[in-house]
């Protein structure tokens, strides 16, 4: 039976012998070896070209999505599934365009991570529900038109629909139009929350 090749890559030691002792308990993996940092992992792919490596984003030495496009550009054959301490959908993002295959928490249950494995290994793309939602809202977020995000930076520092129609130069009900549909597309329920994801997501500058 063919096995497939694992290098772990983490900055903390404990992280590394719990994934360890997961891919070397089954029978379908064999384990390379763990880097501790991004150099680190580089240097090791480079030299173990591994089937599959599980690494962290944030690690010493180089930063895990520098790490990654490195990874990817020198071994396109080499899969990428990374286990990340964050929930952010800016960390997912950046991840998978930079080339990883799937983007894991470390808080996940083993048999997610088991499946993401596998499918990661058949070739597939994987990532947690809760994270694929974020990311939709991200990508459907930042299809605000030119207009909307006028009217979103406006609403950001606070503006009443009056002041912001007075602002821009439109009437009151085309004001209100444009909040409706920012709030559909950020996927909030009040002007705060629009504010809040916005400033999260780059769309405007809170002070």
């Amino acid at each position: 039976m063919n096995t497939a090749s694992v290098l772990i890559a983490d900055v903390h030691p404990l992280i590394r012998a719990g994934m360890a002792a997961l891919i070397e308990s089954d029978g379908k993996f064999t384990l390379l070896g763990q880097a501790s940092d991004g150099q680190q992992a580089l240097e090791m792919c480079g030299r173990l070209q591994p089937d599959l490596l599980l690494m962290d984003l944030n690690m010493p030495g180089c930063d895990g999505v520098e790490a990654i496009g490195r990874i990817r550009a020198q071994h396109p054959d080499a899969k990428v599934i990374v286990l990340s301490g964050h929930d952010g959908e800016d960390d997912a993002d950046r991840s998978m365009r930079a080339g990883a295959h799937a983007y894991m928490l470390k808080s996940a249950q083993l048999d997610d991570l088991m499946l993401c494995i596998h499918s990661v290994l058949q070739g597939k793309k994987f990532m947690m529900p809760e994270l694929a939602v974020k990311l939709a809202s991200r990508i459907h977020g930042n299809q605000l038109t030119p207009r909307e995000r006028d009217i979103l930076c406006h609403l950001a520092t606070g503006m009443s629909n009056k002041v912001i129609a007075r602002a821009a130069g439109i009437g009151v009900g085309t004001v209100k139009f444009h909040v409706k549909s920012i709030m559909s597309k950020l996927n909030v329920c009040t002007r705060t929350e629009a504010a809040m994801v916005a400033a999260k997501r780059g769309l405007v500058h809170l002070n």
